[in-house]
């Protein structure tokens, strides 16, 4: 049995954990960086060990001191909440070497659905539907090029190993082409170290929808509904909701279907998240498979009731799923704003400093996922995400009142955020209607003006 977890993270999302393991009455181990050193993670866990220097690779992205700490703990597995080495299967691979349990899904299946290219050729293989593009990946312009004949244009350039948002251009001309894909090629290598690449197909205007599952290790795979994350900036998700507004029963039935068959592919077990593209006439396409828990799993636990991260610990910890399929039902509606440290009026750029006054929102239906509290120093090395808001009510209508509620009471001084620019999503006529896809932000909002 788990009796100890060390969590490979930091901000909300090690608070969110801790938190799980209280309710099990398991014991957390912090790991923190020297600039992290009075983080709110660090404060609320049971145990907290010092990994290193403030810059993510001497701290939260090193394997070796990590896999130390918990050793050196006695922790009994590692939970890595999402982002840093979340989705590294060398770091799987490595818990499992030193006889830890990973809190997530198996090293190979990691490998598997992590690399683009491959993840493509294993949904074709097992029938999920994916944006027509190439079958293998490409290192250079030239055999790129080539492709281009069979898919057409606008061409969506992808990075093999990518994510959020990096390493992704869009070409809409064979005159634009070569400069789009050299530039999505740079950024590859400079984020992943990877230069292979591969294409696909542009859907104009789409909407982005993803489904939560969740597979224990005796082969059941439960789909938990979808989640809508079409509200980006920069490809980067801003605003999720439960259920989607843009589509009805049938089609959620056929996107839980295919979203099951696919984890069932690869084996899967843990918590993932099989993300779709849609376009007008919700024909929906597999993008990618994400194998961690995701920001927005919060909107999910809204609606289904289902709390993933402790649902997370106890499959790892080779325990039955504790509900079945036909237990799962979507009630009522959940919003999820992702509250940022930037200014959006300068193309979001990241704005770090002290928290001099912090006062969240509450009330029924309202939670608030965050590490803030007054006196905290934001530092600048990590992600610019503060905090999430997330509201429920008996339908979207509702939703969306409640946030606007909630983003008003919300005061966070000291540093620049996004919560005016979240304010007046909640009260644009296209959001308000449903009527969004991936370019609204850059379509109706003026890249934050």
């Amino acid at each position: 049995m788990i009796q100890k977890v060390l969590i490979a993270n930091r901000g909300e999302i090690a608070v969110r954990i801790i938190r799980a393991c209280r309710n099990l009455g398991i014991q957390s181990v912090a790991i923190y960086s020297k600039e992290d050193s009075k983080s709110l993670h660090v404060k609320l866990a049971d145990q907290r060990v010092c990994i290193g220097e403030g810059p993510a690779r001497n701290s939260y992205l090193n394997k070796e001191r990590i896999i130390t700490a918990a050793l050196n703990v006695g922790a009994d597995a590692i939970h890595p909440g999402f982002g840093f080495l979340s989705e590294n299967a060398d770091f799987a691979r490595l818990c499992q070497e030193h006889d830890l349990i990973f809190i997530g899904p198996k090293p190979e299946v990691i490998e598997q659905m992590g690399n683009k290219s491959q993840a493509r050729k294993t949904m074709i293989a097992a029938g999920v539907p994916v944006v027509p593009g190439s079958q293998d990946h490409v290192n250079d312009v030239t055999a790129a090029r080539t492709l281009l004949t069979e898919i057409g244009f606008p061409v969506m350039i992808k990075a093999s190993s990518g994510g959020g948002g990096k390493g992704m251009r869009v070409a809409r001309t064979a005159l634009e082409f070569e400069d789009q894909f050299n530039l999505a090629q740079s950024e590859s290598i400079n984020a992943f170290a990877d230069d292979s690449m591969y294409l696909e197909k542009f859907i104009e205007e789409p909407r982005h929808i993803e489904i939560q599952i969740m597979a224990d290790q005796f082969g059941h795979i439960v789909a938990l509904g979808e989640r809508d994350c079409s509200v980006q900036r920069n490809h980067q998700k801003l605003i999720e909701e439960s259920p989607s507004p843009a589509i009805d029963d049938k089609t959620r039935e056929a996107l839980n279907q295919v979203a099951v068959k696919a984890a069932k592919a690869v084996g899967y077990t843990n918590a993932g998240t099989i993300e779709f593209i849609m376009d007008k006439s919700n024909t929906f396409y597999f993008m990618e498979m994400n194998t961690r828990i995701q920001v927005e799993h919060g909107v999910t636990e809204m609606v289904t009731g289902v709390d993933l991260i402790i649902e997370q610990i106890r499959v790892a910890d080779g325990q039955k799923l504790s509900f079945s399929q036909e237990d799962v039902v979507l009630r009522g509606h959940a919003i999820e704003c992702r509250v940022n440290a930037e200014i959006p009026a300068q193309n979001f750029m990241p704005n770090p400093g002290p928290v001099n006054h912090l006062h969240l929102p509450n009330g029924n239906g309202v939670r608030v996922d965050t590490a803030l509290y007054t006196g905290y120093q934001i530092p600048s090395d990590y992600d610019s995400m503060i905090a999430k808001i997330i509201v429920h009510a008996p339908d979207r209508a509702s939703a969306i009142q409640k946030m606007k509620t909630a983003l008003g009471e919300m005061v966070v001084l000291g540093v620049e955020t996004n919560l005016d620019f979240q304010y007046n999503i909640m009260h644009h006529p296209k959001f308000v209607e449903g009527d969004v896809d991936t370019s609204f932000i850059e379509k109706f909002l003026n890249g934050g003006q």
